[in-house]
């Protein structure tokens, strides 16, 4: 079973924001492949899904960013699975263009607060990822400000067609294929 993680922020507040591409990943899987999240466990909603075949637990940690490794921890050892091959994290990342995809199979926290905070509860940074550019901030802008700040119109067409090829990604990676992701969506 994969454990599919999209980072964001709980509460209406923060819908459509930078920080929250993950949760609007999560619901993009669950519109395409007919689940709905709404089961409360493990602070987080969550959803079962067949994914290509794959059992899947769509997840949408509810303690905040800075707490996401609270949740996710919990559902691993929940299900005794194993960060390096059963789970993926989708989140946002400010060094990469909006809309830009950027797979990867372990790495470090690159200063994301939800990475460092997973890190430090699963005990691994190898975990499979997938980062979606939110762009870089603005000078003399505040980084919490800018990734708690909606897109542009624009930027938004971007991240919208990112959010599909994220889910293309999800799709090969469940069925063993991440090299092929990094290759096709890198």
């Amino acid at each position: 079973m994969f454990v599919i993680a999209g980072l964001g922020n709980p509460s209406f507040r923060y819908e459509g924001t930078r920080h929250n591409v993950g949760f609007d990943v999560i619901d993009l899987l669950a519109d395409k492949y007919n689940v709905r999240i709404r089961e409360k466990k493990h602070k987080a909603l969550c959803a079962a899904a067949v994914i290509e075949g794959q059992k899947a637990l769509l997840v949408k940690p509810q303690t905040f960013m800075n707490l996401s490794g609270e949740s996710i921890g919990a559902i691993l050892n929940f299900y005794k699975l194993k960060p390096e091959s059963e789970l993926i994290v989708i989140y946002d990342d400010v060094s990469l263009a909006p809309g830009r995809l950027r797979i990867r199979k372990k790495g470090s926290a690159g200063g994301h607060n939800g990475i460092k905070s997973i890190i430090s509860h699963v005990g691994t940074q190898e975990f499979q990822r997938i980062k979606i550019g939110v762009g870089e901030k603005p000078e003399g802008w505040d980084l919490a400000d800018y990734v708690l700040g909606r897109f542009s119109r624009e930027e938004r067409k971007q991240v919208k067609d990112a959010f599909e090829q994220a889910c293309d990604a999800v799709a090969l990676m469940v069925q063993g294929k991440t090299e092929q992701a990094m290759n096709q969506f890198n």
